[in-house]
């Protein structure tokens, strides 16, 4: 409840990704559990068994990418950014979205 929209919050909408009624997560940023379903550039593949920190998919795949993190439609225990689903670019819903960032030097 501190850090995201979900089924029992959201009032079945989206909200500002900075409202301030919400906590950032661990690395500051705001929104990334629920509220909307995250698109990342990532291919779709099935996880290796190996542990690996933040791991981003494969470089090449089919034409599937990854979305991630829940939306305000879903239950509280899917707000994961382990919780992974796949489509074709081009396909949307109103659970999801997109967001931009930038890597600094």
């Amino acid at each position: 409840d501190e850090v995201a929209w979900y089924s029992k919050n959201a009032q079945g909408q989206t909200h500002p990704v900075k409202d301030p009624s919400k906590k950032p997560n661990a690395w500051k940023l705001y929104g990334m559990s629920g509220n909307v379903w995250e698109w990342v550039w990532d291919s779709y593949a099935p996880y290796q068994l190996a542990e690996k920190s933040d791991p981003t998919g494969p470089l090449r795949g089919g034409s599937s990418r990854v979305f991630r993190g829940g939306s305000w439609s879903d239950v509280a225990r899917g707000l994961r950014v382990a919780d992974r689903d796949r489509s074709v670019p081009g396909y949307r819903a109103e659970d999801q979205g997109f967001r931009l960032s930038r890597s600094y030097p």
